[in-house]
């Protein structure tokens, strides 16, 4: 592997024992980007044995040159800092090491959500000006765009400087991955009006109204599917709950239309004709759409997949990861929190 990045492609570390259906998942997932866009280094990060019997037994010709070992897993169901203390040579730990040590420009795991989060933050590091990173959850909308949730979950009980930060990541990101010019903020609250909220929500409106960024004000929850701003920012307790009943809309859909199914065989048919439409309707809605979410504040390229993800997932998670890399995007957060952080003090 060599150490210099500017002559070599974009190198992504890909957890290959993150999962609840790894290493198959992954390897097929990593495959299918490789082939799709062939122009970035693949490092798969996991117990080289267990990978190469997958591999021949589903008749794929891995080349050992694309894996780097790492003895142990870190499960789904371990407590993130115990096991990362335990496991120092886990696929999660050494995927965060290469990006830290530059034998990698990003990882990519569908493994421990928390451990990914705590690993990324203790060996990647934050960029400077970042007091929390944080995950963002993207929706859909009326408006044929996306409107993005910061933070969904990466850390709880925020203050108003931690919403300011993902504010500004927020609207980069949006810029930069969904070619947004000049993204809107909105801090969610139980009201549009300046006046309600808490002192959450009273301190943040201050510090975003004083900011350079296109603040719009407070929204609501049906705000977000509406498509009224395009970044909304709130507490990480807020925000996964959010995501969670998001995720919950397309299950409760498909339970509902089969359980109209069964009443006959028209209804049956109906369903069929509905079933085919929403399928294609929402399909945005699906998270295998954009694979995992960045973990977005860390100083490097850290994405992190849901557990059940599938190949196309998988795939999806690594080329965002390339775009983040093609797109300089942690350049770009350190230039404006440097640039936010004199505006600030000359103020």
């Amino acid at each position: 592997m060599a150490e210099n990045q500017s002559d070599i492609k974009c190198r992504i570390a890909v957890d290959a024992m993150g999962g609840d259906y790894a290493p198959l998942n992954v390897i097929l997932g990593a495959l299918q980007a490789y082939n799709e866009s062939s122009d970035f280094e693949l490092i798969l990060v996991g117990n080289k044995e267990e990978i190469l019997k997958v591999a021949r037994h589903q008749n794929i010709d891995i080349d050992e040159k694309f894996i780097y070992h790492a003895p142990d897993v870190i499960g789904m169901d371990e407590v993130p800092v115990v096991a990362i203390k335990s496991k120092p040579d886990s696929s999660i730990v050494i995927g965060a090491k290469l990006v830290k040590e530059k034998k990698a420009d990003a990882f990519v795991s569908a493994g421990n959500t928390g451990a990914v989060m705590a690993v990324s933050t203790l060996i990647m590091g934050r960029i400077k000006g970042i007091s929390r990173p944080t995950i963002g959850a993207t929706f859909p909308t009326e408006k044929d765009k996306y409107c993005i949730v910061f933070d969904a979950g990466s850390s709880v009980d925020s203050k108003p400087q931690h919403l300011y930060e993902y504010a500004v990541l927020g609207s980069i990101f949006a810029k930069e991955i969904y070619g947004i010019e000049n993204p809107s903020v909105g801090i969610l609250s139980v009201g549009e009006e300046e006046s309600k909220g808490n002192e959450l929500v009273f301190s943040t409106y201050k510090l975003l109204k004083e900011s350079n960024l296109n603040f719009y004000g407070n929204v609501e929850g049906r705000d977000i599917l509406k498509g009224t701003v395009d970044i909304v920012v709130c507490d990480g307790f807020v925000g996964n709950i959010i995501l969670k009943f998001g995720e919950s809309v397309l299950s409760l859909l498909k339970t509902k239309i089969k359980k109209y199914a069964k009443r006959g065989i028209l209804n049956k048919l109906k369903a069929l004709i509905v079933k085919n439409v929403l399928k294609v309707a929402l399909k945005d809605m699906d998270y295998q759409t954009y694979g995992g979410v960045p973990l977005l504040g860390v100083n490097g390229i850290s994405i992190i997949g849901h557990g059940s993800s599938t190949p196309l997932a998988i795939k999806n998670m690594i080329l965002r990861a390339k775009e983040m890399y093609e797109k300089k995007l942690i350049q770009k957060f350190e230039e404006a929190l440097s640039k936010n952080a004199t505006i600030q003090k000359n103020s």
